[in-house]
């Protein structure tokens, strides 16, 4: 995977809590690391924190190709990969400079505020996601 799928990108700083005794990043730091990006992209869309949509994780998958260390810049790229009727899958990873270290997709379903019950994805987070993505969302 490269950066171009990629219109967004996270900059985020390896922290010397998230690495074990050699200073490299700890694996379960990855997937945190992404959903910091989501947050980060659901901003970029436009939305503030009270009228952001809503969303549980229904799947996590992460891949590894490399190593973060303390202090590293890092380059999360966040994109949605797919659209469906109460779900979106988001596609991430995590580059430093060009070197690609970690990606992964979640699943997230569309819940109403406050609740667990699912609905359909807002309309505006659609819209919104359409207007920023250069590589358009497979739709489900």
């Amino acid at each position: 995977m490269t950066r171009s799928p990629f219109t967004f990108f996270h900059p985020l700083r390896v922290r010397w809590n998230e690495c074990d005794m050699q200073g490299i990043v700890f694996n379960v730091n990855y997937p945190l690391y992404f959903d910091i990006g989501i947050w980060e992209y659901t901003r970029a869309l436009g939305f503030e924190k009270d009228a952001a949509p809503e969303f549980v994780t229904a799947r996590i998958e992460c891949d590894f190709r490399g190593s973060a260390r303390f202090d590293d810049e890092l380059q999360i790229g966040v994109r949605c990969a797919a659209l469906g009727r109460k779900s979106c899958q988001m596609a991430f990873a995590a580059f430093r400079g060009d070197t690609l270290l970690a990606e992964g997709v979640n699943t997230y379903v569309a819940v109403a505020r406050g609740t667990t019950q699912t609905q359909a994805l807002e309309p505006a987070w659609i819209e919104r996601v359409l207007d920023l993505e250069k590589t358009p969302p497979a739709q489900k």
